[in-house]
Parts: structure tokens; C-alpha cells; sequence
């Protein structure tokens, strides 16, 4: 009991830190498609280096095949493409298994918190909008809400819509490996914000009343 403790306190000061600041130096900032980092096991503990396969590759672009031709469109495809790319690097870096969220997982190889969860989406996002694959929105520095003051502290990826300057949280972490992240409206997300149908909701903070 006093090690899961422990555990647990652990996962809240990474689930805390600051989300400007990648957590390991061994994460690639600049991802290529033949080169790129995937962080696991709690706090970029374990960052894997690893390439997608030509058809792999070949795989995920074809899912711009037909451009969207707004933000909208490009925002529900992006959940498409962050879904494929987590499914292709579970067999890359060992990461097949991972549940959505943290307690779900414990003890299984490659389980992912909400740290290894953002930083992951967040370079894939910067890949995509290196290639030009991404074409209405940016991708931001991530945000954290809850700081224990306000509830359990949690860490998401971030991307700007290009013409409104709204910004919205790519968060997919509440799902198994896989799975499609939520993209929704960072102020919604910092609100306290869960999918009903997440196993993760009971470790997050509470919805805020207004």
C-alpha cells in the first residue's frame, strides 16, 4: 500500500510539471517520419526512439489523401491520424497494451501517463505540421489544469485553430492505445472537461460548477 502511494504521488508531481518543458532530453523536438521519439512508462521514464515503415508511413498520409477544406474537418481528422499513429507505434515501441489512463495500467509493459500521453501527441501533431500534412491549425505548448489546489493535475497536447486563434486540447489519454483523442476546446478541457465514457474520469479532477 505505502509503494502505491508513492507511485501515486509520483505520477501527480509529473502530471504537474511544467508543460512547456519536455521531461526527458532524450525526446526529439524535430520528429521526422524515420526518426522519432515515443515516451512511456510514467513520465517519459522510458523514451524509445523509433521509424515509421515506408507503408506505415504511406498508411497515414493516406488519410489526406482528400485534404479537408476546413478546421473543422481537419480537427476530426486529426483524431483519425492520432489514433493510426498510436496504433502503428504500439508495435514499434512496445506500447500495444496501454490503458487509458494511469490505474488502469499499472504493471502493464509500456503504460503511458497523462506526460507520456501529451508529449507523444504533441510531436505527432508537430510532424504532421512539418510536412505540411496539418494546414489550419498549429500546434502550442501543452497545458496542465488541476495543481492539486484545484484537482488532480493533468497534462494535455495543445493546437491552435490558424484563423480564429481558438485553442483546443488533444487529449488521449483518457483512451486504450489507439483509440481516438478528444479534440476539444482548451478552455472546455481546463474546466475539468471528461469523456463520459472514460475509465480515467475518477482519477481527474471534478467538472467545475459556474
Amino acid at each position: 500500500m505505502k509503494r502505491f502511494f508513492i507511485l501515486t504521488l509520483g505520477l501527480n508531481l509529473f502530471c504537474a510539471a511544467h508543460a512547456d518543458v519536455f521531461p526527458s532530453e532524450l525526446v526529439i523536438t524535430d520528429p521526422t517520419p524515420t526518426r522519432f521519439s515515443v515516451c512511456l512508462n510514467f513520465g517519459c521514464d522510458t523514451v524509445k526512439v523509433v521509424g515509421f515503415k515506408p507503408n506505415q508511413w504511406t498508411a497515414i498520409k493516406a488519410l489526406f489523401h482528400y485534404p479537408p477544406s476546413t478546421a473543422e474537418q481537419e480537427r476530426d481528422r486529426l483524431k483519425m491520424v492520432i489514433a493510426l499513429i498510436e496504433y502503428i507505434t504500439g508495435d514499434l515501441a512496445g506500447t500495444s497494451q496501454e490503458k487509458g489512463g494511469d490505474l488502469a495500467g499499472i504493471g502493464l509493459p509500456g503504460q503511458q501517463d497523462c506526460i507520456d500521453e501529451s508529449v507523444n501527441t504533441s510531436l505527432y501533431l508537430t510532424l504532421l505540421e512539418s510536412v505540411g500534412l496539418m494546414r489550419f491549425h498549429s500546434v502550442e505548448d501543452r497545458a496542465t489544469r488541476g495543481y492539486f489546489i484545484f484537482g488532480y493535475p493533468h497534462t494535455t497536447a495543445v493546437i491552435k485553430e490558424k484563423k480564429s486563434a481558438k485553442e483546443y486540447a488533444v487529449d488521449s489519454w483518457f483512451f486504450d492505445n489507439g483509440k481516438p483523442p478528444v479534440i476539444i476546446p482548451l478552455e472546455l478541457w481546463k474546466d475539468g472537461w471528461t469523456p463520459p465514457d472514460s475509465t480515467a474520469k475518477q482519477l481527474l479532477m471534478p467538472r467545475q460548477k459556474h
